[in-house]
C-alpha cells in the first residue's frame, strides 16, 4: 500500500470526525431531539468511514486529494463560522 493512501486518509479520517461532530451539533441546535442527532451522526460517520476505505484501497490520486481538501476546507470554514 502506498505511503500516500494512508497519509491522506489519516487526514480525511480527522478533518471527517470533526466534522461529524460538527454536523451532530448543528443537527441539535436545529432540531433538539436526540434522535435527530443519533441518527445524523451515523449517516455521517458511515459516509466518513465508506470514504476512508475507499480512499485507501481504490480511488485515484487526484480525486483523493481533491476530497481531502475540500473536506478540510469545509471544515475550517464551518468551525470558523460556528
Amino acid at each position: 500500500m502506498e505511503s500516500w493512501r494512508i497519509i491522506a486518509t489519516a487526514l480525511l479520517g480527522v478533518a471527517g470526525a470533526v466534522l461529524v461532530l460538527l454536523t451532530m451539533a448543528k443537527v441539535r441546535d436545529r432540531t433538539g431531539t436526540a434522535g435527530s442527532v443519533a441518527m445524523w451522526g451515523a449517516v455521517s460517520l458511515t459516509v466518513l468511514v465508506l470514504l476512508c476505505v475507499l480512499t485507501v484501497t481504490v480511488l485515484p490520486a487526484a480525486l483523493v486529494w481533491t476530497v481531502v481538501v475540500l473536506v478540510g476546507v469545509v471544515t475550517s470554514a464551518l468551525l470558523l463560522v460556528g
